[in-house]
């Protein structure tokens, strides 16, 4: 069980996380909803600890994170995987690679660094490819992959940590309607599949409800919404997302679609 309790980070005067208070069930699917600057990305980069808290904390399972250092640290990253909206690959090495890298935390150093990755890891690389259907890539150079491919390397990645948790920040961000998709059925078939809590930062509201079990919806900072997807009604998608979201004109029900401007559709 991750524990948030009373979360808060400051840049200066201004707080992009205010009091966040949570308590995320193993094996859950928790999509986090909200405009650009609510929030979301800050969440969960403290939850990694890529960023520091101002004040609060964040524990899993009776561990407090937020006073780790060093090894214990980084062997919380590892449990605690992160993908992003820009793929963070290394374009110019091969997919297996890019994969292994997932494997760094496990392996000697010396080794990761000539590349002398065990057969063990090099069968669990290819494994969590060919989940994906991108076992046929292996050899590819990520760089030459589109994007909806890239996402899934990043995933394939985030599985060989064996993490117990995978924190997904908008990794459907720049995707087409086809990838959206499949990087989508990707992360709920690991949470599905091997029981990983996933908690996803998500600005399409259909995909939120179709996808998550659990919605976490944030407003300058604060968490402002908590429930299932079927409580997410009209009223509160006004005050999440104003006209962006759940409103209706006109008889027609308007949605944010990935480039943040408002789309129509027939209500």
């Amino acid at each position: 069980m991750l524990v948030i309790e009373d979360l808060s980070r400051r840049f200066g005067q201004k707080s992009a996380v205010e009091r966040v208070s949570l308590t995320i069930e193993r094996g859950s699917f928790v999509g986090v909803i909200g405009r650009s600057g609510a929030g979301k990305s800050t969440l969960l980069r403290l939850l990694n600890r890529l960023v520091d808290p101002s004040a609060g904390r964040v524990v899993y399972d009776g561990v407090d994170i937020t006073h780790l250092r060093g090894k214990a640290l980084r062997d919380w990253r590892a449990r605690c995987a992160m993908i992003f909206q820009q793929f963070n690959l290394v374009g110019r090495l091969d997919v297996m690679t890019n994969v292994l890298m997932g494997r760094l935390s496990q392996t000697p150093g010396h080794r990761s660094l000539l590349k002398l990755w065990s057969a063990e890891d090099k069968a669990m690389a290819l494994s969590a490819l060919e989940q994906f259907d991108m076992a046929g890539f292996a050899a590819q150079r990520t760089e030459q992959l589109s994007g909806g491919q890239q996402q899934r390397v990043a995933i394939a990645r985030a599985l060989v940590q064996q993490p117990d948790i995978i924190l997904a920040d908008e990794p459907i961000a720049s995707l087409d309607p086809r990838n959206t998709k499949l990087v989508m059925d990707a992360l709920a078939k690991i949470n599905r599949d091997y029981g990983i809590t996933v908690l996803c930062n998500l600005h399409s509201l259909d995909l939120a409800r179709a996808y998550c079990n659990r919605l976490v919806g944030m407003s300058a900072g604060r968490v402002v919404f908590d429930g299932g997807p079927l409580d997410l009604n009209d009223d509160v998608s006004r005050e999440l997302y104003g006209l962006e979201a759940g409103d209706v004109v006109e008889g027609e029900r308007v949605e944010e679609n990935r480039f943040n401007t408002p789309a129509v559709y027939a209500a």
